[in-house]
């Protein structure tokens, strides 16, 4: 499908693959090295984004700049979008996927990035797989027949978005898939290994029996918070995986249930990335790095106990198209700068910039603003 071949109510986002820029100059080097170095587990969805009032939202009980878990009242909203608003986007999506897409983008090396999760064998699924092999992604997908491919409807009003997560095929990923061997080749051979948090819901021991292996074969472990109330209902199995992540992420509002669900006694942001950056840790030779973004302000960058911010790029408000994303393109980014070797300014520097391009454009996508 050609972009002038999408309807004006039902338009389908396709890979970015032609919205980058330069040749892959990638020395030869690590271009020998790349294949495979980075791998990405999380919840594949495909977004389902409207523009829409804030009484849609408040129809629904839901709030701007949130994410949540689809509950039953939520349903009728999947088959209700496409009805009742003029123009809805389908852009692949997923957390953990968003960020493995823009690393690749990034990267250009033909399957430099591996992603695991689970999608069934329908339409979404076949757009989400096409969609992440057209830009180099090699997929290491799970089927079923349980359930459709999982969606996410992204409602923005204004500049703000709410994100409700049907997760469908996501939720019955199972750890017998690490059995396959060609997918733990995956396992193996990834020198960086990055964590969404919402798999914490559907199979916590798959991610933990990735990250022991990780852990104990000196690969770089990575992890999302992803959402405030994983930091509360799914406390236990995110403390479990703290003390494998040489690397946490998250935003201001994530830090801060953090610290509300684990009784730190500070609602300081420096504060709290400093007690997670000396959270006890298993893997000793190296210590943990903690970034926590915080929209407009400076993002928060803890190692040991220090605490340095480093300045986001300036953005004019009426230049954000949508902010959905755009967490997930910075992690990318910063992804795509430490897996070949970049100090961490450099790291932070080319997440605020893939962040920033993000914000101009519809979803975690780069059309008008190539990377």
């Amino acid at each position: 499908m050609s972009e002038n071949d999408c309807s004006p109510r039902k338009r389908y986002c396709k890979a970015d693959k032609e919205y980058t820029q330069g040749d892959n100059d990638l020395p030869k080097k690590l271009k020998k090295d790349m294949k495979g170095i980075l791998l990405g587990y999380g919840n594949p969805l495909l977004d389902i984004s409207v523009q829409a009032q804030e009484d849609y939202l408040a129809k629904y009980d839901l709030k701007a700049d949130n994410a949540i878990l689809a509950e039953d009242k939520h349903q009728p909203m999947y088959e209700e979008i496409p009805n009742i608003f003029t123009d809805v986007d389908y852009v692949p999506g997923g957390a953990a996927l968003n960020t493995i897409r823009v690393a690749q983008l990034l990267l250009k090396e033909p399957n430099a990035t591996s992603f695991m999760g689970c999608i069934a064998h329908d339409k979404y699924g076949d757009i989400l797989t096409k969609e992440a092999r057209d830009v180099g992604v090699d997929v290491k997908f799970q089927y079923t027949d349980k359930a459709p491919t999982g969606t996410c409807a992204v409602i923005c009003t204004g500049r703000c978005r709410s994100l409700v997560a049907n997760l469908a095929a996501a939720n019955c990923f199972s750890e017998d898939h690490l059995d396959n061997p060609e997918i733990w080749a995956a396992v193996e051979a990834a020198k960086f290994i990055y964590f969404g948090g919402y798999p914490l819901t559907v199979c916590p021991q798959a991610m933990l029996r990735i990250a022991k292996f990780a852990s104990e074969n000196n690969k770089t472990v990575l992890m999302n918070m992803s959402a405030p109330f994983l930091c509360t209902f799914f406390k236990e199995p995110m403390l479990k995986m703290l003390p494998y992540a040489d690397y946490w992420f998250g935003n201001e509002s994530e830090a801060l249930e953090f610290a509300k669900a684990n009784d730190l006694g500070t609602d300081d942001i420096k504060e709290i990335a400093i007690k997670l950056a000396q959270w006890d840790k298993v893997n000793k030779s190296r210590s943990r790095i903690v970034v926590i973004t915080q929209g407009v302000s400076p993002a928060i960058v803890a190692q040991d106990d220090k605490a340095t911010e480093y300045d986001i790029i300036p953005i004019k408000q009426e230049d954000i198209v949508d902010s959905n994303g755009a967490g997930d393109s910075f992690v990318g980014g910063f992804l795509s700068e430490l897996v070949q070797g970049k100090d961490l300014e450099s790291c932070m520097k080319k997440g605020h910039e893939v962040a920033n391009k993000c914000l101009q454009n519809i979803g975690c996508t780069f059309r008008n603003t190539p990377l």
